[in-house]
Order: C-alpha cells, then sequence, then structure tokens
C-alpha cells in the first residue's frame, strides 16, 4: 500500500525471546534481478492498466503470474487451482453533490474531489443523507478495555458524526498512554472509524483529513477515493454500514466548527483527555448525495506452492499484493493510470524472484506459500478473505513476510521493521542482516500505524506471526538525509499517482540486498523445527496461543 516515510531515530534492533544461534544458516544466494526487473516493468506497464480488481487489467495480472510461478518451478497452491475467488463489489459513485452544511451562522458547501470525498460501503444503487444532525465525537473510538468511549451519553442514530484521524495520543513522545502513546493502534485507523461509527447507528461518518497524522497528504485521499471502490460482497449488501463515508479538508472543518459557533482546536484537545463528551455542533445539519454505479464480481488471490521435502504439512508464507488503483486522478499532463510501479508491482515481481531462488536452492523442509493477494488497496480485502477463509491451516502456517513496496535507492546500512519487537521473527530478520553487516531500526513513526496498513495484518489477527519491514534510509552514501529526500520525493510524487512509474534509470542495487533478506527470512522458517510466536503480552498473542493449542 505504501513505502514508509523513513526518518530513523537510530533504534537498534534487539534479539526477541529466541536467540539467533537456534536459527538455521542459510546461505544469501545472487537473487535473479533481471526476471525481478522484467516483472516489475510488465506489471506496472500501461497494458494492465493500473492492476485494478475486476478490470482487464486484473485479467492480464492473472494470466502473468500464473505464467511466471509456473516457470518458478511452483506448483498450484489452492487444490490444484492456482486461484482462490474472492467475492467483490465494484462501487462508482456518480452524480455527487456537494456535502452541504446548513443551520450554522454561514452555509458550508465542500466540492467532491478537492474539498471533500465520499463513497459508501452499501450495495444501493443511490445514496442520500439529508438534513442530518452532525456531531463531533472526537477520535470516534468506544474502548472498553480501555475506558474510553467517545460516543459515551450521546444518540448519533441517523446524524452525522465528524472523526479525527489517528489516536488521541498520536503527539505523545514515547510509547506510553491509553493508546500506545506515539505508535497508532487499530482504533487510529480509518477503518475502524467507519465500522464503529456503523455500529453506532451513524447515518454518515467524515474524517477531518491533517497531513501529519494521516500519514498522507490530500492528493492520496483524493485519488485513492475517487473513482471505482472495492467492497467485499455480503448477503445483507453491507446495509447495517453508514450511508456515506468521507473524508473533509482540515481548513473545512475549521469553517464548519466555526459556523456552528465552536472553535475546532479546543475541541480537538479536549477529545485527546479520557472523559471527552461528543459535542453536537448546534442546528448545523448535513447532505449529500450520489448515485452508484454497481458491479459485482469474483476478483482473485492467486496461489502457489513449493511443497516442502520433510513437512510439508507446516506452511511458511510469503505475502504481496498485486492489485493497484487502475484509472485514477489524471496528472497535469493528463496520463490518469495509477501504474503502481514501486506500489506493489515490486512487491509481486519479488515473489517471483523469491520463488525462482528456492527452486534453484531446493525444496526446504517446510511447504513454501507464495500467496499474490487482490485489493489491498480497498482495505486488504483479499488478505482478510484468505484469513477467514485459509487454503492452508492458520495453526499449522509458520509465519510469513510480506513484501509492501521495495525501495529503488542505492544500498542502505539498515531496513525498517514495522512492529519491531512485536514477535520471535525478529531473531530471524536479524541472522539474516549479519550476513549483509547490517542493522535492524525501530519505525520511526509509529504514530503513523504502518503495521496495521498492509496485508500481514490479515493474518496476523488470526495469531499467525508476520514480518514487515522496508528499505533502510541510512544510504551507504548519502546516509539519512539522501534517505528521507527519496521517501519524502516519492511520498510527494509518487505515492498513490499516475507518476509511480517504472524508470530503467532506477538503482537496484539496494532492492537486491532486500532481496536477499526477504528470502532469507523465510527459507531460515522453512528449514527450521521452531515455531515462533508473538513477545508475551502482544495483542496477537492469544489468538496464536489458541490457534497452536488446537494443533497439537
Amino acid at each position: 500500500m505504501r513505502l514508509a516515510l523513513l526518518a530513523l531515530l537510530g533504534l537498534a534492533a534487539c534479539s526477541t525471546a529466541s536467540d539467533t544461534a537456534t536459527v538455521p544458516d542459510v546461505a544469501l544466494p545472487a537473487m535473479p534481478m533481471d526476471l525481478m526487473k522484467a516483472a516489475t516493468q510488465t506489471l506496472s506497464s500501461d497494458e494492465f492498466e493500473g492492476r485494478a480488481p475486476g478490470t482487464p487489467g486484473e485479467e492480464k495480472t492473472l494470466a502473468y503470474l500464473v505464467d511466471q510461478f509456473q516457470k518458478a518451478g511452483l506448483q498450484p497452491g489452492n487444490n490444484g487451482s492456482w486461484f482462490q475467488d474472492v467475492p467483490l463489489v465494484a462501487i462508482t459513485a456518480q452524480n455527487v453533490s456537494p456535502l452541504s452544511f446548513t443551520g450554522g451562522t454561514a452555509p458550508i458547501s465542500l466540492k467532491y474531489g478537492s474539498e471533500m470525498v465520499v463513497s459508501t460501503y452499501r450495495v444501493t444503487p443511490r445514496i442520500a443523507v439529508k438534513d442530518s444532525p452532525v456531531v463531533f465525537v472526537g477520535y470516534g473510538i468506544n474502548a472498553p478495555e480501555k475506558g474510553w468511549n467517545d460516543y459515551a451519553g450521546v444518540d448519533v442514530k441517523g446524524k452525522t458524526v465528524v472523526i479525527l484521524v489517528n489516536d488521541p495520543d498520536w503527539e505523545t513522545a514515547g510509547l506510553q498512554g491509553d493508546f500506545g502513546g506515539q505508535a497508532m493502534t487499530y482504533y487510529g485507523r480509518w477503518t475502524y472509524k467507519y465500522e464503529e461509527a456503523a455500529r453506532q447507528g451513524a447515518a454518515a461518518a467524515i474524517i477531518v483529513h491533517d497531513t501529519q497524522p494521516a500519514a498522507y497528504g490530500w492528493n492520496v485521499v483524493e485519488s485513492s477515493w475517487t473513482g471505482e471502490q472495492q467492497v467485499a460482497d455480503a448477503a445483507n449488501g453491507h446495509m447495517d454500514q453508514t450511508a456515506a463515508n468521507g473524508w473533509i479538508q482540515l481548513d473545512k472543518a475549521k469553517a464548519l466548527f466555526a459556523s456552528a459557533g465552536q472553535d475546532f482546536d479546543k475541541l480537538s484537545a479536549a477529545a485527546k483527555v479520557k472523559g471527552f463528551k461528543a459535542v453536537p455542533l448546534g442546528d448545523v445539519k448535513a447532505s449529500v448525495s450520489f448515485d452508484n454505479s454497481i458491479r459485482k464480481h469474483a476478483s482473485k488471490n492467486v496461489i502457489g506452492i513449493l511443497p516442502g521435502a520433510k513437512r510439508p504439512d507446516e506452511y511458511v508464507l510469503y505475502t504481496a499484493h498485486w492489485d493497484h488503483l487502475g484509472r485514477c486522478q489524471a496528472a497535469p499532463d493528463g496520463d490518469d493510470i495509477c501504474n503502481g510501479a514501486i506500489d506493489n508491482a515490486t512487491g509481486t515481481a519479488a515473489l517471483i524472484a523469491i520463488a525462482k531462488a528456492n527452486k534453484d536452492a531446493g525444496a526446504p523442509d517446510r511447504s513454501l506459500v507464495f500467496l499474490a493477494v487482490t485489493a489491498e488497496e480497498s482495505g486488504l480485502l483479499g488478505s482478510k478473505y484468505y484469513g477467514d477463509n485459509p487454503v492452508y491451516p492458520l495453526a499449522k502456517t509458520v509465519g510469513g513476510v510480506n513484501i509492501d513496496a521495495m525501495n529503488l535507492t542505492p544500498p542502505a546500512k539498515n531496513v525498517v521493521v514495522m512492529g519491531m519487537g512485536k514477535s520471535e521473527l525478529d531473531t530471524y530478520l536479524k541472522a539474516a542482516l549479519a550476513k549483509q553487516n547490517r542493522m535492524a531500526n525501530a519505525e520511526p513513526t509509529p504514530e503513523k500505524g504502518f503495521y496495521y496498513r498492509s496485508d500481514h495484518f490479515m493474518l496476523a489477527k488470526h495469531g499467525v506471526p508476520m514480518l514487515y519491514f522496508d528499505a533502510g534510509d541510512d544510504l551507504i552514501e548519502g546516509g539519512r538525509d539522501a534517505g528521507r529526500a527519496a521517501a519524502a520525493d516519492y511520498e510527494k510524487n509518487k505515492y498513490h499517482g499516475p507518476k509511480d512509474e517504472f524508470d530503467p534509470n532506477w538503482n537496484w542495487a539496494g532492492a537486491e540486498k532486500d532481496l536477499q533478506i526477504y528470502y532469507a527470512v523465510g527459507r531460515m522458517l522453512a528449514m527450521s523445527a521452531a515455531w515462533p510466536n508473538w513477545v508475551e503480552g502482544d495483542e496477537f498473542r492469544a489468538a496464536r496461543d489458541k490457534s497452536r493449542a488446537g494443533a497439537k
């Protein structure tokens, strides 16, 4: 989904409960970089039209992946099939009215795209929210285990709730606080906020965009939330969800609050304190309407397997999402294909290259499963479907490595680990990095919640230990200044936009080193007899313990 913004604080990786002495020694082979480059270029070409699920771009992607998996030496991974159907519904908002707020001192009317975005999970041809009372619900969190409920004492049924992005303590220095201090929890994700608003009976849920806590600019919101949107198919058509979900620009939120006689900054500060009470915005009412073009289809996860030689019924996962945004908000030059070269043609190509390297090295003891999932950009829908409907028992799935956007910068001294210290997989990573005289660093911006924003999360929720790391920013040439500059350029000019395109002048040296690490960690897990776990007290530990207890 993204290339992390890297600005390391210099936190070195530490060993977890396992020691590196228990990790099998695995050589770092020369990786098939010509294959890696060719696959990245092909998958991100205009011919594939941005690889949106349910389009001709998907059909071309699936055919290409099956061909490449076969050539790499994999076998079909789903009972003789390469595919796992993922039932989806494609919904495109059309004839979108302005989002209007009336009843305050001045009417507010927000333009679709540049000032607000709106969509729906409901599978219905028409959405109309009219004169819906507006309530500010702070961070929109209901967490009984933390004694926190932003909806306490207020009835929001049929109303429009305005919500802040991230967690209440995202600005905290350090990791102490009701919601992990600086580190975002799932309560801070937009997916949770919409889910909770629906549970509370709200008619519409509007998140206020703020670049720093959101971790991306408005350009990303606009490109990601306009055009065709994918939702999981459901028997009830998601009619239990809010009618409208959306985002508004920060300055427009401030104008809205001022019109209601409220101070946005003061209320936002109050929302950070436990015991905050939701605030109705006076007589202000919200209205928005739009038509929906609806198309049901079965997208597909692609699954290949390299069977294990000694314990084939124990599985190690490699995951990456093959999808991207398809046609999107056009660049000034008219280019409207979001090619997704880095995000995530590189990760998908990495699956092919790693499969080939493992086949060449010979079958490992455990089976290696290569899972290219769909609809990550729509909310991790493909990986969620696999987690809920696993082809291979999760209790027999040892762990895995997720690859989401490889960095095409020169070699770095480090890698950045999302959620470092959460599981014993850190030990395997440390052992692999030692072969390159590199180190692991904790993510410097845990408030951005990257661990909850890619496909590994949907396996972790079921207890499967999953490792997710990005390329480092402490470049051998240029250091952290050069690394930060490259990451900033990508986020500003390419991420989720038409300019994330293949560049024949890319420097692949850093990517090759990272590819060796991805290979080595998975291979170590596949050659080991150990069952790594989450560390004691981690949020996913209980699910893993329960799963493994049932497998013995």
